[in-house]
């Protein structure tokens, strides 16, 4: 108490609090102003070095000479207007305002200086960046990760069996990004990535990387439009400049857009209008999701494809194609840090945007079933049932595939060997998972004898499927899919273009590219029991939509 009372005697404590709120008001003051200046990352951090600098000191100084017996001596033994703090003081704030007019300077030399490079021998020794390790056990331990400036994500796992490489680029965009007006572009972009830019004409991308040994595809999903090349080790440098070219230079033609256009608007008669699998599916999505984007068919809809809008195309693009946006992965015949400076090099220069919009909608609870009718020309009548359920990183998501896989997983399956091989009921059956960003859907499809009972078949699906909510599955059953799923997650991983998938799944959907080999631990932790508590909670009814598909003469047998 002594201690603290000759303390506020002396002023040391209000020295200090006066401090801490000037500190605060020059961060609030400083800060805003360098914000609306634009002055470079490192200027808010000076700042704060020199608060931080000078608070310490400041208390260090007042201790020794205000409080300590030795340094009130010294204190009382000079005048004390020119006490050896005051004197410090004016010491310090000198320093303090160096500093500060070296920051000014520095931030107007480095706006009209030329740029300063370090040379390439010395640039690496001072500045070397710190790449990301695995943490977790079991991850291959050579991985490394890597985040740019601007953004841009990238992991890279080093396979030296064969001199190939592959890269997979992961792009956060796909249908539920999209809304009425523009359905459909995330997948138009996947077309137009490989028609030109400002320095390569229509074609040149895919000529100039199977000159060099490449090829290349791309797929669009409800949640990613996802990039791919395979090449060789040779081919690397080829590989990075054309996809920065593309990124940075895309030409968004409008000739080449009209083409384009009608390029998808034949896709989707192809693949949905003239579908009928497709044509169910698309209604199937429409219906059981009546707010969330997940409704909006990844090709579009027909009137949206025929309205897109020069404007449209090139906000979307710079939106979603902003290296921020995006994640890259490349295993293969290379190092870690070759692939890290080729990425600065190429891909440093893309400046960032701003964050696409969230996607903030919840689907809404489903309180009844739901169910339509599509009549098309069809041979055999489709059957499609599907349930609401959760998301990529739902707790219950991995438990309901181990459930998929011994109702549908292949010819042994529970379902298959009931409905095509002892009733023959159905031709075939089948069913999966969504697993994306947002909770999706399990779906069950159905293709059945062109005489079938299309009731009588859901009425024994329905049963078989509250046979397991209420009695389970076999510990024999358990075993069998935990040993088919773990052989399929190890045959993915014994390849570079599995290797690259299954890391960039992990990261996108659950943020941590390591979880790719956690699926073995995973399985083995998963039980009966779980499983039977997952088909009580999905297999609802009221959270039910069922969709059938026959042609107008089925319709009228009926």
């Amino acid at each position: 108490m002594a201690l603290f009372s000759e303390m506020r005697r002396r002023n040391v404590l209000k020295v200090a609090v006066l401090y801490v709120l000037a500190s605060v008001l020059v961060l609030w003051v400083v800060g805003g102003s360098l914000v609306w200046l634009g002055a470079p990352r490192w200027a808010n951090e000076f700042v704060l070095l020199v608060l931080a600098i000078g608070f310490p000191v400041a208390l260090i100084f007042a201790w020794t000479y205000e409080i300590t017996a030795h340094g009130v001596q010294k204190s009382l033994a000079v005048d004390q207007t020119q006490s050896i703090v005051y004197k410090t003081g004016q010491k310090l704030n000198a320093a303090v305002a160096v500093l500060a007019v070296l920051g000014v300077l520095a931030l107007v030399g480095e706006r009209l200086l030329p740029t300063f490079e370090l040379p390439k021998i010395i640039e690496p020794i001072l500045l070397a960046p710190v790449y990301e390790r695995p943490e977790k056990m079991g991850v291959p331990t050579e991985i490394r990760a890597y985040t740019l400036d601007n953004g841009l994500r990238i992991i890279v796992w080093p396979d030296h069996d064969i001199p190939n490489v592959v890269m997979y680029n992961f792009v956060r965009a796909g249908a539920r990004n999209e809304y009425p007006g523009i359905t459909g572009l995330s997948h138009f972009f996947e077309h137009m990535m490989f028609n030109g830019t400002k320095r390569r004409k229509q074609g040149e991308f895919d000529e100039t990387m199977e000159a060099a040994g490449g090829a290349n595809n791309a797929y669009t999903s409800e949640d990613l439009t996802v990039y791919m090349d395979w090449f060789p080790r040779s081919a690397l440098e080829t590989i990075f400049d054309l996809e920065a070219d593309r990124l940075r230079h895309l030409a968004i033609d409008p000739g080449v857009v009209e083409s384009e256009r009608g390029v998808v608007y034949s896709e989707r008669r192809l693949r949905v209008d003239n579908d009928n699998f497709g044509l169910l599916n698309e209604q199937m999505m429409a219906t059981a999701f009546v707010a969330h984007p997940y409704q909006v068919p990844v090709i579009g809809w027909p009137s949206d494809i025929e309205g897109w809008t020069q404007e449209d195309l090139e906000s979307y693009f710079r939106t979603y194609y902003a290296p921020n946006n995006l994640t890259m992965v490349f295993t293969g015949d290379v190092e870690p840090e070759e692939i890290f400076t080729l990425a600065e090099d190429y891909f440093g220069p893309i400046p960032d945007q701003d964050p696409p919009n969230p996607i903030t909608t919840v689907e809404p609870d489903q309180r009844g079933e739901r169910r339509f009718l599509v009549k098309a020309d069809a041979p055999t009548p489709l059957l499609h049932m599907a349930f609401h359920a959760g998301s990529a990183s739902d707790p219950e998501t991995l438990p309901l595939n181990v459930l998929l896989s011994v109702l549908v997983g292949g010819s042994s399956s529970r379902l298959h060997q009931l409905f095509v091989e002892d009733e023959q009921i159905a031709l075939a059956i089948g069913g999966f998972q969504m697993e994306g960003f947002d909770p999706g859907l399990v779906y069950f499809y159905l293709t059945l004898p062109p005489e079938a009972d299309v009731d009588v078949v859901e009425v024994r699906l329905l049963e078989e499927l509250s046979r397991v909510a209420s009695e389970g599955i076999t510990e024999a059953e358990l075993q069998k899919a935990r040993n088919i799923m773990i052989a399929d997650h190890w045959r993915g991983l014994s390849t570079i273009s599995g290797k690259a998938a299954a890391l960039g799944r992990a990261e996108i959907f659950h943020d941590d590219y390591e979880l790719a080999f956690s699926l073995p631990d995973e399985l083995a932790a998963v039980t009966a029991e779980q499983i039977q508590q997952v088909a009580i909670d999905v297999f609802n009814r009221d959270s039910m939509t069922v969709g059938v598909l026959r042609s107008p003469a089925q319709e009228d047998e009926q």
